[in-house]
């Protein structure tokens, strides 16, 4: 997007099992400005067809739902088409599962037009930053695939951020959390966002050093400081910096590994 120029209308598509909670939801939905419900769908398996047909920039997804859950709803969208996922529910404690499935925001029904008000705040900002690594995402895609014809070396990292265009040496990269249909790259204390999936993201890194440990959790094994056993067989990886992040047993055979490798080295 161009600096000044008005960011397009927000296309939201609503899923929820509840018809009065769809009907308060368009309704506070109507208050808001560059915002337009493309559908409402009452169960799982229409909000995802629905999500194939619109592909909408928002999803309000309620978590349960007959046919398929909300979780299973995400499951099943195609990196290409997912949106902002926005959950909107009765029940607190998805929350954390919410979070880990890459969801901007958990609104806890009941919840008013203030509360809504400031997510959407959030999902604009969002959005826009989205919209503005566009260019730079497809500017890394050709620079990568032309290195990789020519047999370059090149494997850095190319993000656009504030009017730059920010080169990144892969080993300073701490770790990479996935957020919808778009990567965060931690580096220190600075994080970067990146159009791009985290699965063809984690492709190009260079899997001596990168390690998958979640469905959205990437990390550099080199900032990797300890792995801390939990009572159900699983991980939490602490790295350098302190930050700790949760290993899920669907990336054991990864971690065991990544195990295996630094005990061969040392």
């Amino acid at each position: 997007m161009s600096p000044g120029e008005p960011m397009p209308t927000i296309r939201a598509l609503i899923a929820d099992d509840e018809r009065l909670a769809r009907q308060k939801l368009r309704l506070l939905l109507a208050q808001e400005k560059g915002l337009e419900v493309v559908a409402d769908c009452s169960d799982g398996a229409q909000a995802l067809a629905a999500v194939r047909t619109h592909r909408p920039d928002l999803l309000f997804l309620d978590v349960r739902m007959p046919n398929l859950d909300g979780f299973q709803v995400l499951e099943r969208i195609a990196p290409a088409d997912m949106p902002v996922v926005v959950f909107t529910t009765a029940y607190d404690q998805y929350a954390i599962k919410a979070f880990e499935a890459s969801a901007l925001d958990y609104l806890l029904k009941p919840f008013d037009h203030k509360r809504l008000h400031r997510t959407l705040g959030r999902v604009r900002t969002q959005l826009m930053q989205s919209r503005d690594q566009g260019v730079a995402g497809r500017l890394l895609l050709d620079l990568l695939e032309r290195s990789n014809d020519s047999g370059g070396t090149d494997d850095r990292l190319l993000i656009k951020s504030g009017g730059r265009l920010i080169f990144l040496d892969p080993q300073d990269v701490d770790w990479i959390e996935a957020a919808a249909n778009y990567v965060k790259v931690y580096v220190g204390a600075t994080s970067y966002l990146l159009r791009e999936n985290i699965s063809r993201m984690g492709e190009r890194l260079d899997p001596a050093r990168f390690v998958r440990i979640h469905r959205s959790t990437i990390i550099n094994s080199g900032k990797l400081r300890e792995l801390q056993p939990c009572e159900s067989g699983e991980y939490i990886a602490i790295l350098d910096s302190g930050k700790a992040l949760s290993c899920s047993r669907g990336y054991k055979p990864q971690i065991q590994a990544l195990i295996e490798r630094i005990s061969k080295e040392r």
